[in-house]
């Protein structure tokens, strides 16, 4: 009950923080966006061997930049653990969280966060050494099961193997190095399970052969993933979910990184707001009227974005799936930009 009670009256005080619409003003002031990502998840966030962050993740930060200081480059990158990750929003110590979490009621209420546009529809799944021979996860009967601290797969999985009436030990770590290692080294455990895309991402990253382990074709858990702030602050959540909102308009109207200074000629009304030459749009978000170009012109429409980071040439090898845009089968939706 006291933990209950000292985490409300945080949230409380976070929640009255963020009414005064700060979070716009320090982005400002400070001339840079603090970012909080994972401590490296290859396609969404992760380093590479200069120390440059790359990644979906990591694309929309750049975007969140462009669009409010017209600079995509003032990005300040934290690596944030699971566990970690949500005290560092409410603290603070970052601005907003771009760190494949996902999008759900508790997280939107009790911890007092808000959510941009989900930007990956995912769901948990199971991955297994090829060598088991295992097809589906019903098969799993007493496996021991890695999993991260602090996600919503502890849960998942308990309720999974409840449903289908067969004992599994799960072994929960919360550094992800050690888990790999418990994975694809030690042995300690026989299956792991996590995000499909998480899961795509470490094979492709940590294993020496990918074929070696099989991603099962269930998923058990809808795990939309979306950008997470402050609760209160109604300006940055609206830049913030329409950023997203852009990028996503962008790939449906055929904007790309490449000719969304020519497209600003469209006769498209649309396509004349969302680019700022017909102005409004801006004004209402409290921004330059460029600042959905700006975006766009720094990392690409959503589709540019997801084929590479993620896309079928790259090592994750994803199909678009749900993550197509509506009106080519897939889940991706964008509200009117008027």
């Amino acid at each position: 009950m006291k933990l209950f009670l000292a985490t409300l009256l945080a949230s409380t005080a976070v929640f009255s923080a963020a009414l005064a619409g700060e979070t716009l003003d320090k982005v400002k002031a400070r001339g840079s966006l603090v970012c909080g990502v994972s401590e490296g998840i290859a396609g969404f966030s992760a380093p590479d061997s200069t120390g440059t962050w790359a990644g979906m993740d990591v694309d929309f930060c750049h975007a969140l930049s462009a669009a409010i200081l017209g600079d995509a480059t003032k990005v300040t990158f934290k690596p944030l653990t699971a566990q970690n990750r949500f005290t560092a929003l409410q603290s603070g110590e970052v601005d907003i969280l771009s760190r494949v979490t996902t999008y759900t009621l508790t997280r939107d209420t009790a911890l007092g966060l808000d959510f941009g546009a989900v930007l990956f529809y995912d769901g948990q799944g199971f991955m297994v050494p090829a060598k088991l021979n295992i097809t589906s996860a019903r098969e799993l009967d007493g496996a021991t099961i890695c999993m991260q601290t602090g996600t919503t797969n502890e849960l998942n999985v308990a309720d999974f193997f409840r449903s289908i009436g067969k004992p599994f030990s799960p072994l929960a770590i919360e550094d992800v190095n050690e888990l790999n290692n418990a994975f694809f080294n030690s042995g300690r455990c026989d299956v792991y399970t996590g995000d499909t895309s998480g899961l795509a991402a470490w094979r492709s990253s940590l294993a020496q052969n990918k074929d070696d382990y099989v991603i099962l074709p269930e998923l058990i858990s809808k795990e939309p993933l979306a950008a997470a702030m402050r609760h209160g602050d109604q300006q940055f959540g609206d830049i913030v979910r329409w950023v997203g909102f852009a990028l996503i308009e962008a790939e449906e109207k055929g904007i790309t990184q490449a000719n969304a200074d020519e497209m600003k000629s469209s006769a498209d009304p649309t396509v004349q707001a969302l680019l700022g030459v017909s102005p409004g749009l801006g004004k209402a978000l409290g921004l330059d009227e460029a600042w959905a170009l700006n975006a766009i012109k720094a990392v690409g429409n959503y589709g540019e974005i997801f084929e590479r980071n993620v896309g079928a040439k790259t090592p994750l090898g994803l199909q678009r799936g749900t993550n197509a845009l509506w009106n080519k089968g897939g889940l991706i939706y964008a509200p009117p930009a008027r």
